[in-house]
């Protein structure tokens, strides 16, 4: 079986090469085109829009797709420089037949990547990606003759009204300093001119894109810069985007990281104060610290564990009808009031204004989050069985878990590339998860060690 085109958030890889080659890139959009024609309605005009988060390679690659959905009697209009929350939101709010995000978050320059959204600003399901791959592999033959789409200037304003009007509602920053690291990305032209228009003085860091510099050394996976801002210029906190600005990193008054745990923790726990929530419960995925739970239950707030992966959180917000969940690495959707888009500036101004209706800091806030430490092995093996059939593992693991009392984990998997087992046991007592991971690892080799 060929391997799948579509990983797990669209498909990525470096660009110009594979799949994102211009030539198959432009066969990709006809195939995209193609399988959405017979689900329209007769007389219906198709309109896809399309935007980039200021790769070099982004304008190419759109003009490619635009080449391929034209071929498909598709027409194609293109926001110019965009995030990806931005482009699921004015397909869902334009009533764009699709929107195709030309991007690759938080990876360098040379990648890049296609995410595509349905009318309603949804990521496509596994069968409608599996419909187009069918399509894409029938006929890969490029797109060559066709016109790069007309930018829309008016779609990028309507965004930001978006994010002023509605997460920014009730917000006065008038006389506090905001920073926001860029990440030479998307958010460059938006995200300051959204929180000046809220009142805030601005330091922006890293919001000149020049195509080759997007997440190199700033953004989310690098707020060194923004640690060091935000306590010599007296912000009140600093706002660390990714490339496309779906993340979210903060840091405090004083210069310390608040990750996507510490997010939901302060959000979380600031709704069942106020009682907002009639369901106390978030979503969070496996990678979570469970020091996200035991700060959750302080308050009586309970978590849906997911799978790794924002399109899980989303179904589990959808299927629970709830309205906060999250990723650790800052990726926090707000269910149905921003249409289950996960967006880095929201997320931000939803923090903001907790800090204006407490009237409390960053730091205060997101105290109750302290990570429970975590211990890592990998113990080499010269098979890779199933680790719950493996005598005496599984019923070890039982025990450990049992005496951390449900305040901490173990979770057991194998290297995808190394002849390695990994054993993460994680919980609060350092001393006592040290112990606890040796004795499965020791174990492990007993039953499968060379």
């Amino acid at each position: 079986m060929s391997e799948r085109i579509f990983g797990t958030d669209g498909i990525r890889g470096r660009a110009f090469e594979g799949w994102l080659s211009e030539d198959n890139v432009s066969a990709l959009g006809r195939a995209v085109g193609s399988a959405h024609r017979p689900h329209m309605r007769a007389g219906e005009r198709p309109l896809a829009v399309l935007g980039h988060d200021g790769r070099a390679s982004g304008p190419v690659l759109q003009a490619a797709l635009a080449r391929g959905l034209h071929a498909a009697g598709f027409d194609a209009v293109s926001t110019g420089l965009i995030s990806s929350p931005g482009l699921a939101l004015l397909s869902r709010l334009e009533h764009f037949t699709l929107g195709i995000m030309l991007s690759a978050s938080h990876n360098p320059a040379t990648d890049n990547g296609i995410k595509i959204f349905t009318s309603r600003g949804e990521k496509l399901s596994d069968d409608e990606e599996d419909e187009i791959e069918a399509l894409l592999r029938a006929n890969a033959a490029p797109v060559r003759e066709g016109a790069a789409p007309a930018v829309d200037e008016t779609l990028e304003a309507e965004y930001v009204t978006h994010l002023v009007e509605h997460a920014g509602r009730g917000l006065d920053l008038g006389g506090r300093t905001v920073a926001v690291d860029c990440a030479n990305g998307s958010a460059s032209r938006y995200a300051p001119r959204v929180l000046e228009r809220l009142g805030a003085r601005v330091v922006a860091l890293h919001d000149a894109p020049d195509g080759n510099n997007i997440n190199a050394g700033c953004g989310s996976t690098h707020p060194e810069d923004l640690r060091r801002e935000v306590p010599r210029c007296g912000a009140v906190l600093g706002i660390a985007l990714d490339g496309d600005a779906d993340r979210c990193i903060l840091v405090d008054e004083r210069g310390e990281v608040v990750h996507g745990d510490g997010i939901l923790t302060l959000l979380a726990r600031r709704a069942a104060d106020a009682g907002e929530w009639a369901d106390k419960r978030v979503v969070a995925t496996v990678m979570s610290n469970r020091g996200l739970h035991r700060a959750l239950r302080e308050k009586g707030v309970g978590v849906v564990e997911v799978g790794v992966g924002d399109r899980q959180v989303v179904e589990a917000l959808r299927r629970e009808g709830l309205p906060l969940g999250g990723e650790q690495s800052g990726h926090i959707v707000f269910g149905a009031e921003n249409h289950y888009i996960g967006d880095g500036l929201y997320t931000a101004l939803r923090v903001l204004h907790a800090l204006q209706t407490t009237g409390r800091t960053l730091s205060e806030l997101a105290a109750p989050y302290v990570a429970f430490p975590q211990v890592l092995l990998n113990v080499p093996v010269v098979r890779k069985p199933d680790l719950s059939a493996v005598p005496g593992v599984s019923e070890l693991v039982t025990h450990v878990e049992e005496e951390l009392r449900g305040d901490g984990r173990v979770l057991l998997r194998y290297s995808g590339t190394e002849p390695l087992a990994r054993v993460m046991v994680e919980g609060p007592d350092e001393a006592l998860i040290h112990d606890q991971a040796q004795r499965i690892a020791d174990r492990i080799v007993a039953e499968l060690g060379a």
